[in-house]
């Protein structure tokens, strides 16, 4: 009887060590390139050229020093396979420079006008990285393409 209690005393503390073993850690990021982007998709992660960035808006008050400034600039950056527009916000504005090499994590696609733009939310990261060795293919640009809602009727 009592080598059966130690036994199952045991099993126990080797289970809970398997257990503690086995949890998932943090995954590897499965990289995208840009020609694989399709409308309506989330949860990217790129490594992207910055081509260009142009602010497009630039608001806040200057009397106020607690109320945060609302800063927007539309970046076209790519890679190997194409580009894309990438709507930076705040903060990110700072990192997008024509010519740095940026990781864009949890990124998605949002619709604007009918066109594609990738932009990265506050559950996302955008990271300068050290310089890419691919040279960006800017005749592709997907945001130049026009897209459509339709509404299908099922029968």
């Amino acid at each position: 009887m009592e080598t059966t209690g130690t036994t199952t005393t045991t099993t126990t503390t080797t289970n809970t060590q398997q257990q503690v073993s086995a949890k998932p850690g943090m995954r590897k990021p499965v990289f995208t390139k840009v020609d694989q982007l399709k409308p309506g998709t989330s949860g990217h992660t790129l490594t992207v050229k910055v081509v260009s960035s142009k602010t497009v808006l630039q608001k806040g008050r200057a009397a106020s020093q607690h109320l945060r400034h609302t800063r927007i600039a539309e970046c076209l950056v790519g890679d190997e396979t194409g580009t894309i527009i990438f709507t930076a916000r705040n903060d990110q504005v700072d990192l997008m420079k024509p010519g740095a090499t940026v990781n864009l994590r949890n990124a998605k696609i949002d619709m604007f006008k009918g066109s594609m733009r990738l932009a990265v939310d506050k559950w996302g990261r955008v990271e300068v990285t050290e310089p890419a060795k691919f040279v960006v293919k800017e005749d592709n640009n997907l945001s130049l393409v026009e897209y459509e809602l339709v509404n299908v009727v099922e029968e």
